[in-house]
């Protein structure tokens, strides 16, 4: 016979309960009993019925457990744990509901909270939709009004737009499945830049197929931003929690991926009215400051009217001056013409003059004390020279000879002018 510790028995028990698919994921309706919450934000109590009673916790940041009030009926969602230390079953709840409200109603607000739990709602992974797409992917049915809505608002907004369809049924047991594999294929093969998911209104049940995980799955793992566009305004899946985008219906999810052709025609041609504009105001100040500019020059340049006119002035008074300076040149030339023909050997030659040399020696002979009596002389007159030979007496007589007798005096002759130096009279 086997024997067993207590913590084996305790092991064992957790095991069992907490690998049962049943007890993993539970839902138990009850009456809230012994209602308290801890220091740590968490709550206790239990839920019980008239033959049993359930312990439970909720953990901080649990959705419901604020509706949580002493004796009223819940329904609760979670999974059954054993606490081995304290020897007791726990229904760990990680939602909680006022008993009434619909099956489907719990259900959509357990997956909200576990997918929003792993981060499937966070908007920092939103991805923005491009402003011009080429190619714009659908999935929804081929035979619903859906799709040809969505055609027809891109028609008529942005018709440079392809629209591909990714066909699927979007109502039914099998509905999330095709849903899901429909907009796989299209975001693996479609070469779209956005894709819208949707379908048109109907009952939570209708929509249902787009509140299940396998389709929240497959629009977190796409690739290609994503628009949820399913039923009414009013209505509320997990897809456009999940989704890039969430739109009120399928046409204005169709508005939302496209621009306005019109408005765009507007814009640009407003942009270009506007840009015209700019050019004609920026021609107009370049011109104004071009005019601006060619005054500057014109101010500062010199006045070449009235500096031609000193020009002139100036070469007037050169001119006069000039004239002047030259008539005064001219006479100061003639008077030195003057004295130079009165100084002219030659011209006092004309007046009856002579030159005496030396013949040795060239020498001018200016003073009897140059020549002795005998030395020969050259005489030079108007028109030639003549040999002479120094000898003594008085000029006018002849020397006496010594065999002479004695001779008559003459008269004197008048006295003449004084000699320039270095000539003597002629003999």
């Amino acid at each position: 016979m086997a024997v067993y510790t207590v913590s084996q028995v305790s092991s064992h028990i957790k095991e069992s309960l907490e690998s049962d698919p049943l007890l993993m994921d539970l839902w138990v309706v009850g009456e809230v009993s012994g209602l308290r919450a801890s220091s740590a934000g968490h709550t206790y109590f239990s839920l019980k019925d008239r033959e049993s009673l359930l312990r439970c916790v909720m953990f901080k940041g649990m959705k419901g457990a604020e509706l949580l009030s002493e004796g009223d009926s819940v329904s609760a969602h979670g999974k059954i744990t054993f606490y081995t230390r304290g020897g007791t079953t726990d229904f760990i709840v990680d939602l909680a509901m006022p008993e009434g409200v619909g099956e489907l109603a719990l259900e959509l607000e357990r997956l909200k909270q576990k997918l929003a739990a792993e981060g499937l709602f966070e908007t920092s992974r939103k991805r923005q939709l491009p402003r011009f797409p080429k190619k714009v992917g659908v999935v929804t049915s081929p035979t619903g009004a859906v799709f040809q809505d969505i055609r027809n608002v891109l028609q008529r907004r942005y018709p440079l737009t392809e629209l591909v369809l990714s066909p699927t049924i979007v109502q039914g047991p099998e509905a999330a499945s095709k849903i899901a594999a429909a907009l796989e294929l299209l975001d693996r093969e479609g070469g779209c830049d956005v894709i819208i998911v949707g379908r048109g209104g109907g009952s939570l049940e209708d929509l249902w197929p787009f509140n299940e995980e396998v389709v929240a799955r497959a629009i977190y793992a796409c690739k290609t931003p994503v628009v949820s566009a399913v039923g009414h305004e009013t209505d509320e899946t997990i897809s456009d929690y999940v989704a890039d985008v969430r739109a009120p219906t399928p046409s204005a999810a169709a508005e939302l991926v496209v621009p306005d052709a019109y408005a765009l025609r507007r814009n640009l041609e407003m942009t270009a009215a506007m840009l015209f504009r700019s050019a004609i105001d920026q021609n107009s100040r370049r011109r104004s400051e071009l005019t601006a500019i060619t005054r500057r020059m014109e101010m500062g340049l010199p006045d070449t009217q009235t500096m031609r006119r000193r020009v002139d002035d100036v070469g007037r008074m050169v001119q006069s001056a000039s004239s002047r300076l030259l008539q005064k040149s001219k006479m100061q030339v003639e008077g030195l013409g003057l004295r130079l023909r009165a100084l002219d050997p030659v011209a006092t030659l004309g007046r009856g003059f002579s030159i005496v040399r030396l013949p040795d020696t060239g020498q001018v002979v200016s003073s009897a004390k140059q020549v002795s009596e005998g030395d020969v002389l050259e005489i030079t007159v108007a028109d030639g020279s003549l040999p002479a030979v120094a000898g003594l007496g008085t000029p006018g007589q002849r020397p006496k000879s010594p065999s002479a007798g004695p001779q008559r005096s003459k008269p004197k002759p008048k006295a003449r002018p004084k000699q320039p130096s270095g000539m003597a009279p002629l003999l």
